[in-house]
């Protein structure tokens, strides 16, 4: 007989990335294994090359397929999966630099382009920003796709992005089709639908560890940018009154808990946690399990979750 599920912890994947730094492990407490600048840390993930394995508790080694494909209803409730797979991927990101200007496909770019291409809308919580930092969200007013192409010749791409001043606290929405990157001096969370699909057009004359130029992917990204798209996308509030935001992909939020506060948080679909400051107890199931900075864990469908902190602390919560 399958053992009840209930709170689910799973292992970061670090990932190592030339425009990465070493806040990952300063503000969110993630344990850095050597000196290497260090972008990512993937906390969920069910993509076939970066599988999240449970990491404490009865169900330790499991991966996310594994109980997928084991305990779907009671795992996943009303929401659909993915393509197969879990529909979202939540990382941390450090940008030491500015990342590469990139965009994501929609589910119609990625049935013309084909190639295994997933489609990737996503959202940010800025957590730090160094003064003055910067997002970049589209083109400025004006730009289409042969001024786009023209400057990727001629080297002028940064004067045509359209610069947002950032703060901590801030939530973004970024629709599949959005030219997008974040800019230097910046630590936040990301919510997405499962893909790893990225279309590169500019890189800022960067090298990989191997010392080349990385990959750019310019006709691919010409394929799928909506030029329309710039700049703070409005989006409806969490039902919850909370500050964030919701999407027909995935609700962000933030839930904050004074010391001694509970909160109770309804089953139905599968929920992520991410503790971002402080930390509390999340019980369910029957189960009670500590979550410290820096630590994501999952809700299954089948469990109503109990947060509650002795200092308070601050969640931010993902509803699938």
């Amino acid at each position: 007989m399958n053992q009840s599920l209930s709170v689910l912890k799973f292992a970061p994947l670090l990932r190592t990335l030339p425009w990465g730094g070493r806040k990952l492990g300063e503000l969110l407490g993630k344990t850095l294994p050597d000196e290497r600048t260090y972008g990512e840390s993937w906390e969920l993930s069910d993509l076939p090359e970066a599988q999240s394995q449970v990491s404490s508790g009865s169900l330790a080694g499991s991966h996310l397929a594994d109980l997928i494909a084991t305990r779907r209803s009671d795992l996943m409730g009303e929401c659909d999966l993915l393509q197969g797979r879990f529909p979202l991927l939540f990382k941390f990101i450090d940008a030491r630099e500015t990342l590469s200007v990139q965009v994501h496909p929609d589910e119609s770019a990625c049935a013309r382009l084909g190639g295994g291409a997933r489609p990737k809308t996503e959202a940010w919580c800025i957590l730090h920003a160094e003064p003055g930092a910067k997002l970049y969200l589209g083109l400025v007013d004006g730009v289409g796709p042969d001024e786009l192409r023209q400057s990727l010749t001629d080297g002028s791409v940064p004067d045509l992005l359209n610069s947002v001043e950032c703060e901590a606290g801030q939530f973004f929405f970024l629709p599949a089709g959005m030219l997008h990157t974040i800019g230097e001096g910046i630590v936040l969370a990301e919510i997405q639908q499962s893909s790893d699909t990225t279309y590169r057009v500019f890189d800022w004359n960067r090298v990989g560890a191997d010392g080349k130029p990385r990959q750019l992917h310019v006709e691919q990204a010409l394929a799928c940018i909506d030029f329309s798209l710039r700049g703070q996308i409005s989006t409806q509030s969490p039902a919850s009154g909370r500050s964030g935001l919701r999407s027909p992909f995935f609700g962000f939020e933030r839930l904050m808990l004074s010391g001694g506060g509970l909160a109770v948080i309804d089953g139905g679909r599968p929920v992520i946690l991410a503790c971002i400051e402080g930390e509390c107890q999340v019980e369910a199931g029957g189960q009670r399990m500590a979550l410290g900075l820096g630590e994501t864990c999952l809700l299954p469908a089948c469990v109503v979750g109990h947060v509650q902190s002795e200092e308070g602390c601050v969640l931010l919560l993902v509803r699938a």
